[in-house]
């Protein structure tokens, strides 16, 4: 255990210095009007949210709890990975995965969810500093919920909470703008390219790609949407975040959230706005849905009519 946590350790030192030397990289570039401006406060909203959650909060929202329900489930797990075998492992893994697509496609498709997620998803430039940006609420919101499958089937808690680790460390990478499409990887892994998709506000882009270190999930249940040459990604919310201001960027979303709650006319459309899409109202909203039906609509191009007082009778 002593020898997994100096590994972490050593890790986080080695994001934050690449990040580091990315930014400088890139200041470097647009000093010479090779790109375009760093955007260091962001950066900087980056590694604040990441001090903040890795050391005060999690001493003071330790992940017990759901160890505790998954120590549980293991007890009574339906099937046993073995551990001592490789098989075992790969089998942990893949578990892990389809886990983290289901959560990660809910914390997009769940307003509840998406309050957390949505914090990564605000900087309006995307580099490697974005990979550490995940909001300080994700331990009180549920994220290791869709995790509990896992050891009822056979995994043991401490590798999925390892996995899961490894995971997230893998998609610090790709979150780089800089590194082009990969070939017959792109079929297979959750690449540059794909993570540039997920993080775009076009229309096009929205509400795919949700794999960790496979993309072969998306592709299973439909959701994979490929870089197009001819669709620059916007990056940041469909409604961009202004401004610098830490606690809007933490808590801007949950702000929104219980403005909503407080106006609902009923129960149900209080669990409206908690757990149907961001954008949701009741009547009509802008969920990706309707965003992309109103799209259509205006791409249509118009039906001609002809008055019947305009009309011309046949001549006999």
């Amino acid at each position: 255990m002593s020898t997994l946590l100096l590994i972490l350790k050593l890790a986080v030192v080695t994001v934050l210095s690449a990040s580091l030397l990315e930014a400088l990289v890139l200041s470097w570039r647009h000093a010479r009007g090779l790109g375009p401006a760093y955007d260091w406060k962001a950066s900087a909203i980056s590694v604040v949210d990441f001090l903040v959650r890795e050391y005060p909060l999690r001493l003071l929202l330790p992940l017990g709890f759901w160890l505790g329900w998954m120590d549980w489930l293991y007890a009574h797990r339906l099937l046993t990975l073995r551990l001592d075998h490789w098989s075992g492992w790969v089998g942990c893994f893949l578990l892990q995965e389809f886990c983290y697509y289901w959560y990660h496609r809910a914390a997009h498709r769940v307003r509840w969810f998406w309050c957390t997620h949505a914090i990564h998803h605000s900087p309006n430039d995307l580099n490697l500093s974005a990979a550490y940006r995940f909001g300080w609420t994700g331990r009180l919101t549920g994220t290791l919920l869709f995790f509990l499958l896992a050891p009822l089937l056979g995994a043991p808690p401490r590798v999925i909470v390892l996995l899961l680790s490894l995971n997230l460390l893998y998609q610090f990478w790709i979150h780089a703008t800089w590194i082009p499409r990969l070939g017959p990887l792109e079929w297979v892994l959750n690449t540059p390219s794909a993570h540039r998709v997920h993080h775009a506000a076009n229309l096009e882009y929205l509400d795919g790609n949700y794999g960790g270190v496979l993309i072969v999930f998306d592709r299973l249940f439909g959701t994979y949407i490929p870089e197009r040459a001819d669709l620059k990604p916007r990056y940041g919310l469909v409604k961009p975040l202004t401004g610098y201001n830490l606690l809007t960027v933490e808590f801007g979303q949950w702000r929104d959230l219980w403005r909503d709650l407080r106006s609902a006319r009923s129960v149900g459309e209080a669990l409206g706005y908690l757990w149907r899409p961001p954008g949701w109202r009741p009547g009509g909203g802008e969920t990706t849905e309707e965003l992309r039906q109103r799209a259509a609509l205006a791409a249509e191009p118009p039906t001609e009519t002809t008055h019947p007082a305009t009309q011309i009778a046949p001549t006999t």
